[in-house]
């Protein structure tokens, strides 16, 4: 590891920053510094370069023109291994970790292989460390056998524990309790204190306002803006969101996310239209979801809080005829449907938008087109007497196309090729599409940028506004609070409590995630 900086100079320092790959501009002439006891928090929507940066900063590519400087020298940062002996650690998006392994196998990875690693020793760092951020992860489990929040709090715990001077945490809150995300920030003011230079990249504009100490904004790959310390400190936060939302999107910003609550709720006379009695899910050695009642009425939108692994996939699968239940019913308009398979259910205008946009809501190597009807193969008038009929897949596909903006070469291109933004309109287009009547989503906008956003949250808002009854499960719980007029919270697979989206949700609804009140 290099020697420290002279006080306020920085760390890191990226000087002209050019990365290009084929067709497209990454990064475009990008200057950055990155000085230590700074939050410096990156914004961009989906394609800004963010992480085609973090990537060069965390030795996965390298810069086709620039240089990086660390510690005031030029160092070309060959590879990951090179990246951690500088002390950058980074935790990704998308999850690094072997699936196969112990989360102490993990933590165990990378250090000195002609030494026995002392797996009690890293058991304890680890529990230690987990604890201090609220988190409650067993550090002998099997990775694999995590949730994907579990497995993200898990890389951040890891991180901590190299105790890297540059730490990069690419949506590190996206998974947390809101006490979760207040301990996250309080972590890195005290990491801050201590001469550590954060580089936090998130969507969230309420986080890069109360954590950030800098705000770098980038947009089509250039870097756009930047509020320094001295500007933040005279910002209020509708201010600095008005500048954000500004040099992010220029003239495109027609919208701004909204505060509060939904103003329109259904009557009170407004009957039920899906119904869940004491369902119960199977899950690994132990119920996931054990008991669960709630019911939905045309119109409402009831949110499911809690943090990621407590049934709430489990949840949603079981009832979308995913996943078979041990017990409970299910009724939609009065008809139990706990027998009936996803295709039965989706005729009868049941709808689910899953979290995992590739994996299993779409096939990355089908086009466009045959995405929009996964769940209607060989069903007229799309296939007739078991054959294709191509010309009603392509209008069908274009409308869709048309009516949900979905930003794509054209429908025959493979929807794997297309940005997350993207494949999540896919998604909303082919659930939303049709007679829905009762949607879930889970996590709906997890990972989208800010425009996008705010896109998928006034769907889900107009589905609810023309009658459909809307299940929002969400980590997000200013997305909750914006969206929903109920609010339930899940904790250990059972229902912890259900408030009325007021003035008082956000107290109530934190107490229930942390089994402070009942």
């Amino acid at each position: 590891m290099t020697a420290s900086p002279e006080p306020g100079a920085p760390i890191l320092a990226l000087r002209g920053i050019t990365k290009r790959f084929p067709g497209v501009v990454a990064n475009d002439q990008v200057d950055l510094a990155i000085r230590p006891g700074e939050v410096h928090v990156l914004l961009g929507e989906n394609g800004a370069g963010k992480s085609t940066l973090i990537a060069m900063l965390s030795g996965l590519l390298q810069p086709d023109d620039g240089a990086i400087l660390v510690d005031g020298r030029a160092q070309p940062i060959a590879s990951p291994r090179h990246a951690l002996g500088l002390g950058i650690g980074t935790v990704f998006q998308h999850v690094m970790l072997a699936p196969t392994l112990t989360v102490v196998e993990n933590l165990a990875l990378g250090l000195r292989w002609w030494r026995r690693p002392d797996r009690t020793r890293l058991a304890a760092e680890f529990a230690g460390t987990a604890e201090g951020l609220g988190l409650s992860i067993d550090p002998h489990a099997v990775t694999g056998a995590l949730s994907l929040g579990e497995q993200q709090q898990a890389e951040i715990v890891r991180a901590l524990l190299r105790g890297s001077r540059v730490l990069i945490l690419d949506e590190a809150t996206a998974m947390l309790t809101p006490k979760g995300v207040e301990e996250l920030g309080a972590l890195m003011r005290r990491l801050a204190g201590r001469g550590i230079a954060v580089i936090f990249i998130t969507h969230k504009l309420k986080e890069a306002f109360d954590f950030g100490d800098r705000i770098s904004i980038l947009r089509l790959g250039r870097k756009v803006g930047e509020i320094p310390p001295e500007r933040l400190r005279t910002l209020d936060e509708r201010a600095a969101t008005a500048e954000i939302v500004h040099l992010m999107f220029g003239a495109a910003a027609t919208d701004e996310p909204k505060v509060g609550g939904r103003t329109r709720a259904p009557g009170p006379s407004a009957a039920p239209l899906l119904v869940v009695r004491d369902l119960s899910v199977p899950g690994q050695g132990a119920a996931a979801v054990a008991d669960v009642a709630l019911q939905v009425a045309p119109g409402e939108i009831l949110g499911i809080a809690g943090i990621d692994g407590n049934g709430q996939a489990q949840l949603a699968e079981a009832l979308a005829g995913q996943r078979p239940a041990t017990g409970g019913t299910v009724l939609l308009d009065n008809r139990p449907i706990d027998r009936l398979d996803v295709g039965a259910r989706r005729r009868l205008g049941l709808r689910y938008v899953t979290d995992d946009r590739l994996g299993e809501g779409t096939v990355g190597a089908f086009p466009v087109s045959l995405n929009l009807l996964l769940k209607q193969i060989g069903e007229a008038p799309f296939w007739s007497r078991g054959l294709e009929r191509p010309e009603e897949i392509d209008r069908h596909a274009r409308a869709l196309v048309a009516a949900f903006d979905v930003r794509t070469p054209g429908i025959r291109t493979p929807v794997g090729r297309l940005s997350g933004g993207n494949i999540q309109k896919v998604l909303l287009a082919r659930e939303l599409s049709g007679a829905a009547r009762v949607v879930i989503y889970s996590k709906p906008t997890y990972g989208l940028d800010l425009q996008t956003t705010i896109a998928a949250r006034r769907r889900i808002r107009d589905a609810a506004d023309a009658g459909v009854a809307t299940i929002l499960i969400s980590t997000d719980l200013e997305e909750l609070l914006e969206l929903a007029d109920r609010i339930a919270v899940m904790s250990r697979g059972r229902i912890a409590g259900t408030v009325a989206n007021d003035d008082e949700a956000r107290r109530r609804v934190g107490e229930l995630m942390i089994g402070a009140s009942s």
